[in-house]
């Protein structure tokens, strides 16, 4: 599995830190996703989706691999 995050796309809506703060965070000075794990481990693989799913601006992809 892979993360992307569009940081052009991204509103800081924060639902990605909220669906699992140990793959995102976001920057301090204006909200925006930094993804922290591009590569999650498996238990981590419905954590991605949620994030992505409930992503306001669809900037998250995730991709197996």
């Amino acid at each position: 599995m892979h993360i992307e995050a569009d940081q052009e796309k991204c509103v800081g809506a924060g639902q990605c830190v909220m669906a699992a703060p140990e793959l995102f965070d976001q920057r301090d000075s204006d909200g925006v996703v930094e993804v922290l794990v591009s590569d999650p481990a498996d238990s981590q693989a419905a954590q991605a989706r949620e994030a992505e799913l409930t992503c306001p601006a669809a900037a998250i992809t995730v991709t197996a691999t």
